[in-house]
């Protein structure tokens, strides 16, 4: 039996891995096998006491540490939207090193939340309630503008899964009103566009245009960590421009992680990985990888 691990990106934020943690578990109850919490970075800043007294795990060290004690199959579900440069660039360039260091090895990766163009209807199933429950939660009864917020990326795949996301939303919504998207992160230049406005920029916009209004942010996030999250960046964000514009409400929806249906799209996604390597067969193991996702060759994502 393979290892499986859970993987996200990391944050220096102890809610970040322990909300990994409850994810794994809920994913290893679902399919009755053991799944490892692991991030690929970062999670080994936060203090173990602040872990319920057990550290973090990061991708190379348990890595190195199962394959070290004889562990040669791995199955990696990345819990990702869309294929970040971590899954696309950072894991296949450690597969490298590893090897170089282990020899070969098997390493399986399941496929994003949200494989375009195909999209996962799951994850607007949990945006629409989510949105449904934050505008209930308001008391205006507003059908104000909805706003998209994800990290930001400076990869027009990963942003192109927002963008699918945020227009099937629109069709989902009891009411007619306005979907925007935003970022929290996004680059410099024409060439980042794409990216859309900042989240702080776009909500002074709305409240210059209409100080009286609701604002609900539809949480594109599936852990707590730097934005969002109880004191992240975007509460943070959103109470500065209350302050300033007293009249206005911006209202955030609860996260994509913390909804039930996250745990039945993974145990989708590491079963379709298990059935893929089953027709595969015996082929190498570098290739294995780039055989079940092609699209996530380090070259095909910028």
């Amino acid at each position: 039996m393979p290892t499986i691990m859970l993987v996200d990106n990391g944050s220096k934020r102890a809610d970040s891995t322990l909300g990994l943690r409850r994810l794994a578990a809920g994913l290893g109850e679902r399919v009755g096998h053991r799944v490892h919490a692991v991030s690929l970075q970062h999670a080994d800043q936060v203090p173990a006491e602040e872990l319920h007294g057990t550290a973090a795990d990061t991708f190379e060290p348990f890595m190195r540490d199962r394959l070290g004690n004889g562990q040669r199959a791995f199955t990696l579900v990345p819990l990702f939207f869309g294929p970040s440069g971590a899954i696309t660039r950072f894991v296949p360039e450690r597969y490298e090193a590893l090897t170089r260091d282990f020899g070969p090895f098997d390493l399986r990766i399941a496929d994003v939340l949200c494989p375009l163009p195909a999209g996962e209807s799951r994850l607007v199933d949990i945006l629409a309630e989510n949105v449904v429950a934050a505008r209930n939660a308001s008391m205006t009864g507003e059908n104000g503008p909805v706003v998209v917020v994800d990290h930001g990326s400076p990869s027009p795949p990963v942003t192109a899964v927002r963008h699918w996301l945020a227009r099937e939303l629109r069709a989902r919504l009891p009411w007619t009103g306005v979907i925007l998207e935003a970022a929290m992160e996004r680059r410099r230049g024409a060439e980042y566009d794409f990216n859309g406005a900042l989240l702080a920029d776009l909500l002074r916009q709305l409240a210059s245009e209409k100080p009286n209004q609701t604002v609900i942010l539809g949480m594109l996030f599936l852990s707590p960590g730097r934005h969002a999250g109880l004191g992240g960046d975007v509460d943070a964000i959103s109470h500065d421009i209350m302050r300033d514009f007293p009249t206005l409400r911006v209202e955030s929806s609860r996260l994509v992680g913390d909804h039930d249906l996250i745990i039945d799209i993974l145990a989708d996604r590491l079963q379709q990985a298990v059935d893929q390597a089953n027709q595969v067969g015996g082929a190498a193991s570098s290739e294995v990888t780039r055989q079940i996702n092609p699209a996530w060759r380090a070259d095909s994502c910028s």
